[in-house]
């Protein structure tokens, strides 16, 4: 298993990164809100799970050690394969999943493109007792909310995905409060919906 990569980012996109180690390129699908934390250029050090196919080997990176080990439990359930797991920490925080299962919140879990009702209730009887309760001093709410205790809230994690995209500050920025004039109140979508609403509207112009 590799449980980690550490180098300089060599490039980033909307679903991930390459990280450079010793001279190799490694490519890293990530969750928006880690991609938020990875500049082009930049050392970078990414805790990772290695998903080995028949025809593949996929690496998978984290903002840190707990969403890691969040994502690789969420597999134990049926039915939840790496690219869905990704999608539910996109959405939500890992203790905002652990909260949603103990207290089998449907509603919460069903908010991650993929998941219906079966799903969720599927995941909440399977997952239950592995997940647990919510950590004391982790972060509560959904990945693209920016509630306190999440690193960044939607808007600079979308800035910056579009800065390591290649556009300029400005041109982010105007992105990020066109998509935010379009929300309208409304509820927010996860960061990669977002993320690829602004660059509908980038291309557009």
């Amino acid at each position: 298993m590799i449980a980690f990569v550490s180098g300089r980012v060599a490039a980033a996109g909307p679903d991930g990164a390459v990280v450079e180690v010793g001279g190799v390129g490694l490519s890293v699908h990530c969750t928006p809100a880690t991609l938020a934390t990875l500049r082009v250029g930049d050392q970078a050090h990414v805790p990772t799970s290695l998903v080995v196919r028949e025809d593949s080997l996929t690496l998978y990176g984290f903002t840190d050690d707990d969403e890691r080990s969040v994502f690789e439990l969420l597999q134990t359930a049926s039915g939840v394969g790496p690219r869905l797991a990704l999608a539910m920490l996109a959405v939500h925080t890992p203790n905002a999943l652990r909260r949603a299962v103990a207290t089998e919140d449907l509603t919460a879990l069903t908010k991650v493109p993929g998941v219906g009702k079966k799903g969720a209730q599927r995941i909440v009887l399977e997952l239950k007792d592995r997940l647990g309760g919510p950590l004391q001093n982790g972060p509560e709410g959904t990945a693209a909310s920016g509630s306190p205790g999440r690193a960044q809230p939607w808007r600079d994690q979308v800035q910056a995905g579009l800065v390591n995209l290649g556009w300029s500050g400005k041109e982010a920025d105007a992105a990020v409060e066109a998509v935010a004039a379009d929300l309208n109140g409304a509820e927010i979508p996860p960061v990669a919906t977002l993320l690829k609403s602004a660059l509908k509207g980038l291309s557009s112009r």
